[in-house]
């Protein structure tokens, strides 16, 4: 799981207060609640609000802190990207699907090398500009209007890549037990309990437990970062994952090293396959050993 750090302004941000308005049931002619437009002009008179991106004045009645224009502007992972890991590559033309499935993948270097113990891994958007502030708003502020948010886009991204994605369950990546008593929850949760009700599948919040916690410190080099997490996970004892293909729900995949970790621990278990699913992710992937990333 990417703990990322938030800068001076990333805090500062995650600091501002939330507008919480509530729209009313009720249609006009153009399809949208008339109710919920004088709901919307109601707040916005009496209770100004700033998104937590731009600080843009929010003029709809709505629970999510963040403004429509810093919503719509997500990059979503350009084309064509890696077929196991999801890393974009730039400057290749993908073949078409149906010669893709005859063995012909499309493979980043480190997925040529069998890098990752998970089938595949797919994110909604890159780990970038305004993106970045709502995974902090996700990670330190609990905002649970946000999960299910980034839950309804990535409900989406599995309808896209169709059989790709099946799965039997969902599986939060989790905190260490003292990381996630000094938070009060876990950010991956806010993501995986939303899109198990979506997708009408369980939800298995305690599945997996990370029994090793992070280091310390708040930035982490290549290596002390896949040093951190391998064998840091398993399964709890009595938990059941034989033959069960399971989703894995995090907020950024940076290295693939925790999805990694995660998914050895459950196939240890007997799960059948793991795919791995994040809001964002970054722009490469790097191994500790490559130059090339």
């Amino acid at each position: 799981m990417a703990e990322a750090t938030p800068s001076r302004d990333g805090r500062a941000a995650a600091g501002r207060s939330v507008g919480d308005g509530r729209g009313v049931r009720g249609t006009d002619a153009t399809g949208r609640g008339w109710l919920a437009g004088i709901s919307d002009a109601l707040v916005s008179v009496f209770f100004p609000a700033g998104c937590r991106i731009c600080d843009e004045l929010l003029t709809s009645a709505s629970r999510l802190p963040i403004c429509e224009a810093c919503l719509g502007s997500f990059v979503r992972v350009p084309q064509p990207a890696c077929d196991v890991c999801g890393r974009p590559l730039p400057g290749l033309t993908p073949e078409p699907r149906s010669v893709r499935n005859e063995g012909r993948a499309l493979l980043c270097p480190a997925c040529r090398d069998k890098t990752y113990a998970f089938e595949r891994a797919r994110s909604f958007a890159m780990y970038e500009g305004p993106l970045v502030g709502a995974i902090l708003l996700l990670k330190f502020e609990q905002i649970e209007p946000l999960g299910a948010w980034f839950a309804e886009r990535l409900a989406e991204l599995m309808k896209e890549q169709g059989s790709a994605l099946a799965a039997d369950v969902v599986v939060p990546v989790p905190l260490h037990r003292r990381r996630e008593r000094e938070r009060g929850y876990n950010q991956a949760a806010l993501l995986s309990k939303p899109l198990a009700k979506r997708l009408r599948l369980p939800h298995k919040a305690v599945l997996l437990m990370r029994t090793r916690a992070r280091p310390e410190k708040q930035i982490l080099t290549l290596e002390e970062r896949w040093e951190s997490v391998r064998g840091a996970f398993a399964t709890r004892p009595g938990s059941q994952v034989d033959n069960l293909r399971v989703l894995l729900l995090d907020d950024v995949l940076t290295t693939g090293a925790t999805l990694d970790a995660c998914a050895r621990a459950l196939l240890e278990a007997g799960a059948k396959s793991v795919v791995g699913l994040t809001v964002a992710r970054a722009a490469r992937n790097p191994l500790p050993s490559s130059s090339e990333w």
